[in-house]
């Protein structure tokens, strides 16, 4: 499977999909991961919708997909 990395946000947060996993990697070095099989609609997700996403208070919402997931930052 291909890697897909999007960075936003003046590069504080890098999202790495691989492997039927998310990766939330913050600047700074702390890290979270989540199983895409907990997020049906990442799962199924196009690169684009991947792609469409915004950094909230509380997490990351994915704009197109009407999903949002609640990470803590650094």
């Amino acid at each position: 499977m291909a890697v897909f990395t999007t960075h936003k946000q003046k590069k504080d947060i890098k999202l790495t999909f691989d492997s039927g996993m998310l990766y939330v990697e913050w600047r700074g070095g702390k890290a979270q991961a989540f199983p895409l099989a907990w997020l049906p609609k990442l799962l199924n997700a196009t690169d684009e919708e991947k792609n469409d996403w915004s950094l909230t208070p509380t997490g990351i919402r994915f704009n197109q997909l009407d999903e949002e997931i609640t990470v803590t930052g650094p």
